[in-house]
């Protein structure tokens, strides 16, 4: 017996910009960002959340402007793509063969670019189909929720729902850049303003307790959306997430360890129990809450700092408890418990949950009582009563 082994070292820059007004001819943020493809006058294709285009009726044109301005050195292929958004939309294939089909009918290569203006959804599912066209066209970010702006938006996965699972198919392929347009986000409802306070307060629980103390101190201001600490707490969220990516030593998560998905494992099963009426970022709040109660429980975490992360969360806005935790099957078993499994299989390999020592601590543990689950569950439920 023979073999060769070598090993592949692949370096990849992750960049994020922070601007205001990223279609404004004279900022050029994204046209130098383009100008990192190997190409002088770079094809590019743009799609954008319908949504947001019937939201902010002007920025399709601003789009088109931009790309004229500057069309000795980009060429846009089309106007913009309008496409449906919101998790719906990556609940079928439907969305990337369209994405595909426009990238093949304009010659979209691996020296072009695929823009996606969007909430995090719409951005896992133009991602999944930019990784996959030609092996990986060139793909660039522009989230458009304060979620995907703190989050998703700056990370390296894509992928689509599939078999009743959340993002079952996907990739991880990073892009080429990530633009957040602060402005982008001012015709979100409040509800979906808030939702990415979520993230902050996870990332700050498991990686940063002054960013928590932070939150906690600018609660009034972010529940009034104040912009200035609206953009503070988005570039530490995404700063944070990034130093995590860049520094953990399994960014493509080939371990059994997620510990940037700290109450998600209920979270997803959560948004699944709903059909997706629950949103992402308030399926993790509950998410949270339910590990952080656990995390006491099991004498990992201080009774005060528990308080302070729950006390967090309903100040922000975020309810604690859906009816979905309680449902069954029918084997009469808490499908919420289900989750774990899946969250389990999603990786392979051990259970591994991310639970709580400390604020800004975070701990592994390989397994979860069931019975404390569902006490944790019910507490939440006697607290929303209260």
């Amino acid at each position: 017996m023979s073999a060769i082994e070598r090993t592949i070292q692949v370096t990849w820059p992750l960049r994020v910009f922070f601007t205001e007004n990223v279609f404004a001819p004279d900022n050029l943020i994204l046209k130098n960002a383009l100008a990192n493809g190997k190409k002088t006058s770079p094809k590019v294709l743009v799609i954008l959340e319908d949504a947001l285009a019937q939201a902010q009726p002007e920025l399709s044109q601003k789009i088109e402007n931009y790309f004229s301005a500057h069309k000795s050195e980009l060429q846009l292929v089309r106007s913009p793509l309008f496409v449906c958004g919101g998790e719906h939309s990556k609940n079928s294939i439907t969305l990337v063969t369209e994405i595909l089909s426009q990238l093949d009918r304009h010659h979209i290569d691996r020296h072009s670019f695929l823009i996606a203006i969007g909430g995090g959804a719409l951005l896992d599912v133009a991602g999944f189909a930019a990784a996959t066209a030609h092996r990986g066209v060139r793909h660039i970010r522009i989230p458009t929720t304060t979620l995907s702006q703190a989050d998703s938006g700056v990370g390296v996965k894509n992928g689509i729902n599939a078999f009743g699972k959340k993002n079952f198919v996907g990739t991880f392929a990073p892009p080429h850049a990530v633009i957040n347009d602060f402005n982008l986000l001012a015709t979100l409802a409040p509800r979906a303003k808030r939702a990415g306070y979520i993230e902050a307060v996870k990332v700050a629980c498991i990686r940063d307790p002054k960013f928590f103390g932070e939150i906690e101190r600018d609660a009034e201001k972010l529940i009034s959306f104040d912009p200035v600490t609206m953009k503070n707490l988005i570039h530490r969220c995404a700063e944070l997430h990034l130093e995590h990516i860049a520094t953990s030593g399994d960014p493509f998560e080939i371990g059994s360890a997620r510990p940037l998905d700290f109450g998600h494992w209920s979270a997803h099963k959560l948004e699944q129990l709903s059909s997706f009426r629950i949103p992402h970022g308030e399926a993790v709040a509950i998410g949270i809450a339910l590990d952080v109660i656990y995390s006491r429980n099991a004498g990992l975490l201080e009774k005060n700092s528990a308080e302070r992360i729950l006390k967090l969360l309903e100040k922000l806005g975020f309810k604690l408890f859906a009816d979905e935790l309680l449902a069954k099957n029918s084997a009469g078993e808490f499908q919420i418990l289900l989750g774990l499994e899946e969250f389990r299989e999603h990786l392979g390999g051990e259970l591994t949950i991310t639970l709580l020592r400390e604020i800004g601590r975070g701990v592994e543990v390989n397994e979860m009582n069931p019975q404390k689950i569902i006490e944790a569950i019910r507490e939440l439920e006697q607290r929303r009563s209260h």
